[in-house]
């Protein structure tokens, strides 16, 4: 008997289904395609040991191994996964529905009383069941999803159920499946970087782009920053990210037409607290840095809560050349007293203020606030967020020194925003569609 069955019912056993699962798992999310796990337990089948002994407890096991193998495509597999429990692994279904197909075909097989010897029983089964990629992506949770549906389905008194859709904002699962597939998502070629241009006030002329990461998963499409980018910090995958991003935007710049410009990469607090992102960021010019093209590592006022660690590795950093710029400045942790002696260039006044200058009085006073503090000290002003014309003129008459937004263009893949540069060459910039 080979070691990956099960001895009494001849079906792959929980380590076989465990390592079937992961690899037809990995096989959907490639080919774009669902999976269906059912998980079926035998109701009462510690009573049906005790009325009838445990050989017929065996009879019964092996009787439904055999329904199940009936139920089951010739792409389909049967395990056996705990004393009175069985997973079928459903590969290349369309929806829900071809799930509960098979989930309703067993139970009309099991319409048909199962006997042995002068023993005869209509057996009663409880099934869960949950799909890739609609409930999870990882073999592990995508099991504890089905088992979950199981239980409630015999906790209500129900035959079957699917687990419960998850939340794409916000879910356990979300999470987990994250973790779990963003650790190869870069070597897999799904994680890119797309680069929002950035223009000069003055005359609308590019000055650069910001690098925004983004996430082509290959089952689940776009998945938001705000999802990936939490669960990197939280599991250490941030820096391998960061030195990626870093090295990436750098190599593309260096292939934009109209320099100089300036390529800014956004750097978590959790980084700017590592004494090696000056060794990181050092490497990385070596690499890919060229004249023409000048790297700003966007941080956010977090970073500097710590302001005596974080501004002296941040003076490391911009010792090498590299320009520091303040996001989302006005929201977080400000101290008038640090701007003296702090190590920065630029402050990002935040969208939330900017997408309000026009109608609200208080977001007015405060962009003309942090432009008017960013100037006394030296520090350059960009205002993100800008989706019109009067908005720009707004910021204009206050004197911010560079802006980005859908009024000039959107975020966009690298040879796109190469294109747009060459558009934009040598003339004025007007307000494009947002790409």
């Amino acid at each position: 008997m080979a070691a990956i069955e099960d001895e009494l019912t001849g079906l792959h056993n929980r380590r076989s289904f465990m390592g079937l699962l992961r690899r037809h798992i990995g096989l959907a999310n490639d080919r774009q395609t669902t999976l269906g796990l059912v998980v079926i337990d035998i109701s009462g089948f510690s009573r049906i040991n005790a009325a009838h002994g445990f050989d017929f407890g065996d009879a019964v096991l092996a009787h439904l191994a055999t329904l199940l193998q009936q139920v089951a495509r010739p792409q389909d597999y049967v395990a056996r996964i705990g004393d009175n429990r069985f997973a079928l692994v459903l590969t290349r279904v369309m929806n829900k529905g071809h799930v509960e197909l098979a989930m309703q075909k067993l139970f009309r097989l099991l319409d048909v009383p199962f006997q042995s010897g002068t023993a005869q029983l209509r057996l009663q089964v409880t099934a869960g069941a949950a799909l890739c990629p609609l409930h999870a992506s990882h073999a592990d949770y995508l099991l504890r999803l089905a088992e979950q549906g199981l239980q409630t389905a015999r906790e209500t008194g129900q035959r079957a159920l699917f687990a419960p859709d998850r939340d794409p904002g916000n879910s356990l699962s979300e999470s987990w499946d994250l973790e779990i597939e963003l650790a190869g998502a870069i070597e897999r070629g799904e994680i890119h970087l797309h680069y929002q241009p950035k223009l000069r006030v003055s005359d609308r002329r590019p000055v650069g782009a910001e690098a925004l990461m983004r996430w082509q998963h290959r089952a689940r499409g776009v998945v938001s920053p705000n999802l990936f980018i939490p669960v990197a910090e939280q599991t250490g995958q941030i820096r391998a990210m960061t030195g990626w991003a870093i090295n990436t935007a750098l190599r593309q710049a260096s292939e934009w037409c109209g320099g100089p410009l300036s390529v800014a990469v956004n750097v978590p607090a959790a980084m700017v607290a590592r004494h090696d992102l000056p060794e990181l960021v050092e490497n990385s010019l070596q690499l890919w840095g060229r004249d023409g093209v000048q790297l700003v590592l966007e941080l956010t006022e977090r970073s500097l809560v710590d302001a005596r660690h974080s501004f002296a590795i941040l003076s490391r950093i911009r010792a090498l050349g590299v320009k520091i710029a303040i996001d989302d400045f006005g929201t977080g942790y400000s101290c008038l007293a640090y701007f003296r002696d702090i190590p920065v260039d630029e402050l990002k006044i935040d969208q939330s203020f900017v997408r309000g200058l026009l109608a609200d009085p208080a977001c007015a006073d405060i962009t003309t606030l942090i432009i008017d503090l960013a100037h006394r000290f030296g520090l350059s002003v960009v205002a993100e967020g800008v989706e019109d014309e009067a908005t720009f003129l707004a910021l204009a008459q206050r004197g911010c020194d560079v802006v980005q937004g859908h009024h000039f263009g959107a975020a966009m893949a690298s040879a796109a925003y190469a294109k747009w540069l060459a558009q934009a060459a040598g003339t004025r910039t007007t307000a494009p569609a947002p790409g």
